[in-house]
């Protein structure tokens, strides 16, 4: 069994995260959100085929020609024109029964599990309690499906589409027959509506794990919250942690990385090879210290991500925070993650200002982003790539260019 991974979108409500990266190699934990999603399929699939549009060199380049033993083929979207193209792209690879696998999404084993043990085509579906916003699945007594409503007034059933489905090769002659959609598209769930028409039997695999779509950053935040709950509830240390250090709960310290005395972890907190914590700093919350990022003396980081090579070196606060690869703060840099009104955080996503319903969201920071020293930056900011900010300081809007 094949397992078809789509990876091919630009990812523009992620910005500034993936002006330099497909949305897919964005971290989660220890690895891509790609690379997450292989994890989940590997047990049940044969061969990866992965759908690379946006960036796709740098997916090659990132994962190679397999995983964990699993040969790994790519394919290309040269325009993004719905799913049921980009599906279309594997046709000449697929000659087997494959899932269709979303490459940023974050699910657990059990999803490819059940799609995979669907005797034929089958769709993921998982109870949610507003299924308005979802495309929703009416079922016959047998359990079958009977049509995919997308985002109804009225919804027949609580079951929404994850996404994610089994098919045959045969499906790949529906595509062809798939018509252009209002928006301009090929939809895989029209493809589907073609083979209910023709009387193939389509299963509802039940799902009730973990589904997550990480399509804009504060979901980022969620998936490495996610991710960093599996760490356990002990420490593991490869790195070097100095005398004068204290660990409490969940911390991991590659191989190559440093701790230095005065550090206080409170985890789960995973720091990646080669990178530098301390002297005196305060790290808590779900946090993950990237390769080779710097954390310095009297700084605090709490519940963030630092890509590689990120550096907060003196002096100062990070809450609730993503920084891209090659940051820099300047000394006394601090991030605002709570609104003193004490409403949730609200952050501008392609133009439209957005509730994002979370109470502490700090910065999402560009790579290359540099601060003046004593900056100061606003809850729910959005620091573009390369930008830069004076000393002294406050932003309180967006530094981006859209």
């Amino acid at each position: 069994m094949y397992g078809v991974v789509l990876a091919a979108g630009r990812g523009t409500r992620m910005r500034p995260l993936t002006d330099r990266r497909p949305k897919p190699l964005l971290p989660v934990g220890d690895r891509s959100l790609l690379e997450q999603v292989f994890d989940t399929a590997v047990d049940v699939v044969d061969e990866f085929v992965v759908v690379t549009g946006y960036r796709g060199d740098a997916i090659r380049e990132s994962i190679g020609e397999s995983y964990r033993d699993r040969p790994v083929t790519y394919v290309e979207q040269e325009e993004a024109k719905g799913t049921a193209h980009a599906i279309a792209q594997a046709a000449p690879v697929v000659d087997d029964d494959f899932l269709v696998l979303n490459g940023d999404v974050v699910v657990d084993a059990s999803l490819p599990r059940v799609l995979a043990n669907a005797d034929g085509p089958a769709v993921a579906a998982t109870e949610v309690i507003d299924p308005r916003a979802y495309g929703v699945l009416s079922t016959a007594a047998d359990g079958s499906l009977t049509k995919i409503v997308e985002k109804p007034a009225n919804p027949p059933t609580n079951l929404a589409n994850v996404g994610c489905y089994a098919f045959t090769p045969e499906v790949f002659e529906y595509i062809d027959r798939t018509p252009e959609s209002e928006r301009g598209e090929y939809e895989i769930t029209t493809t589907i509506e073609l083979l209910l028409d023709d009387g193939h039997r389509i299963d509802v695999a039940p799902y009730v794990g973990t589904w997550l779509d990480v399509g804009r950053p504060w979901e980022l935040l969620e998936a490495n919250e996610l991710a960093l709950t599996e760490l356990g509830s002990d420490e593991a240390i490869a790195g070097t942690v100095e005398k004068g250090v204290h660990l409490h709960g969940s911390v991991v310290v590659e191989d190559g990385a440093l701790v230095r005395s005065g550090a206080y972890i409170e985890g789960p907190v995973l720091i990646r090879e080669g990178a530098e914590v301390g002297p005196n700093a305060y790290l808590r919350g779900s946090t993950v210290i990237g390769p080779d990022a710097h954390v310095g003396h009297g700084v605090e980081v709490k519940n963030s991500v630092l890509m590689a090579d990120a550096s907060v070196g003196h002096l100062s606060y990070v809450g609730d925070s993503v920084l891209g690869r090659g940051v820099n703060f300047g000394a006394g840099t601090n991030v605002a993650n709570l609104r003193h009104d004490d409403t949730t955080v609200r952050m501008t996503v392609k133009g439209d200002r957005v509730d994002t319903g979370r109470r502490k969201l700090g910065a999402i920071v560009g790579d290359g982003a540099k601060t003046g020293i004593n900056t100061s930056l606003n809850a729910g900011f959005r620091l573009g790539t390369e930008a830069t900010t004076k000393p002294g300081e406050t932003v309180l809007r967006d530094r981006i260019s859209e």
